[in-house]
């Protein structure tokens, strides 16, 4: 159930999809984004936002930020803004957050909600407090009791889905199996068929530089990839590849697919925020509910200062509006 909602505003009154979106790292830039975009027409024109974080974290960062105007908050944690310095990892901050995750997709998963927009977490902070943390995809995932399910990386025409995320490189290539590759190619091709493209093309990074070059750099794309691929078009998938990943994300060669499969994080995540920092969306595939987040970190060096770019949210909050189905006057 929702607790201690606080509304200054009430309800429109439309069929708005109801967004709950949590405050991220206290010490981070959440705080100051969520009561930001909270303001904002184009967004409140939307959907209806619900804040989950500590009252007292939302309400100082309106002070500073929105003229003291307070979004919708669901209160999760106690916490204040002497209780820590911004910019410094810090465990409470970190549990606080946490919690705050917790609470959210316990309400999306019970009806309450319609979707989950996540603000950025610190992993050291979250670790501090003694909880082991890898990211928002494994936590939220476990949280569904999910067992397939993968992150997406998207903005426009660009969506790039991950085979492994948050592992040590050195951990990269004996957990990239044919078997994942095939799930997360699949999730991935359903996800854009639900954008309303009917027939997704898709392509697949080269796990070895230059794909290996038949063997002599590595055997994995030969033995594991390749296979992969032709199980894939065997369901009828269409997919091409594997790419050499210092070619695939070129602009003639991009533009020919719909969504592109990476093999690890930064074989994906650096060109893609190469190419999209401020509008790009995170999203969890496979999951029983709708969750994207904005594509960046806590940015500890300007927290607190007013100035993190909104492009990000913005852009989350209006996906996660459009997959929910619901629209104004419905």
């Amino acid at each position: 159930m929702l607790r201690n909602i606080l509304s200054p505003k009430g309800r429109s009154g439309k069929m708005l999809p109801r967004i709950a979106l949590t405050m991220g790292d206290p010490a981070g830039i959440g705080p100051e984004q969520v009561v930001r975009v909270a303001q904002l027409p184009e967004i409140t024109s939307l959907m209806e936002i619900v804040v989950y974080g500590c009252p007292r974290i939302i309400e100082e960062a309106a002070r500073r930020f929105s003229n003291g105007e307070m979004p919708q908050i669901v209160a999760t944690g106690d916490l204040k803004f002497s209780d820590f310095t911004p910019g410094v990892e810090n465990a409470a901050c970190g549990l606080a957050a946490f919690n705050t995750v917790k609470d959210a997709v316990r309400d999306v998963l019970s009806g309450n909600m319609d979707a989950l927009v996540t603000s950025p977490m610190n992993k050291a902070s979250v670790n501090l407090a003694g909880i082991p943390f890898t990211g928002h995809t494994e936590l939220i995932a476990g949280l569904c009791g999910c067992e397939s399910y993968a992150m997406m990386q998207s903005a426009d025409n660009l969506r790039v889905a991950f085979v492994t995320t948050h592992i040590p490189i050195n951990k990269v290539a004996e957990a990239v199996t044919s078997e994942r590759i095939v799930e997360v190619a699949e999730l991935l091709h359903r996800a854009i068929l639900s954008e309303g493209i009917a027939v997704p093309k898709l392509a697949a990074a080269a796990l070895n530089p230059h794909a290996g070059e038949m063997g002599y750099m590595g055997r994995e794309d030969e033995d594991v990839v390749k296979p992969a691929l032709e199980i894939l078009r065997s369901r009828g998938i269409h997919i091409e590849g594997p790419f050499p990943s210092d070619v695939l994300f070129i602009e003639n060669t991009r533009n020919r697919f719909d969504g592109i499969v990476s093999m690890y994080h930064d074989q994906g995540h650096i060109p893609f925020k190469m190419l999209a920092f401020d509008r790009g969306v995170n999203s969890t595939l496979g999951l029983p509910l709708i969750r994207t987040s904005v594509d960046h970190g806590t940015a500890f060096e300007i927290a607190w200062r007013g100035c993190a770019d909104l492009g990000s949210l913005c852009a989350a909050l209006k996906l996660a509006a459009v997959r929910t189905g619901k629209k104004s006057g419905n």
